[in-house]
């Protein structure tokens, strides 16, 4: 597994964890140690996602900063000369 691919397996990992915590939070709104939970995922999510996007580019339209066209400018998967 490449070092790219570790990354995503991070992120996705948080990504559905707290995906997961928020569908629990739509049925049980008081739940404040789930809600703290999420906030804690959401933390350790942050790095993961900026180390990915300075090394490989943007992960959603919305991480191009002020240039909303800007996501585009980083290669796409193909061009990457990677194995996607």
């Amino acid at each position: 597994m490449t070092e790219r691919e570790i990354l995503l397996k991070k992120i996705s990992t948080y990504q559905f964890a707290m995906l997961d915590l928020q569908l629990f939070l739509n049925t049980h709104p008081g739940d404040s140690e789930t809600a703290e939970q999420v906030e804690t995922y959401r933390a350790m999510l942050k790095p993961l996602v900026d180390e990915y996007e300075k090394k490989y580019g943007a992960l959603t339209k919305n991480a191009a900063e002020g240039n909303k066209w800007g996501w585009v400018k980083a290669p796409w998967p193909w061009e990457s000369g990677e194995d996607c």
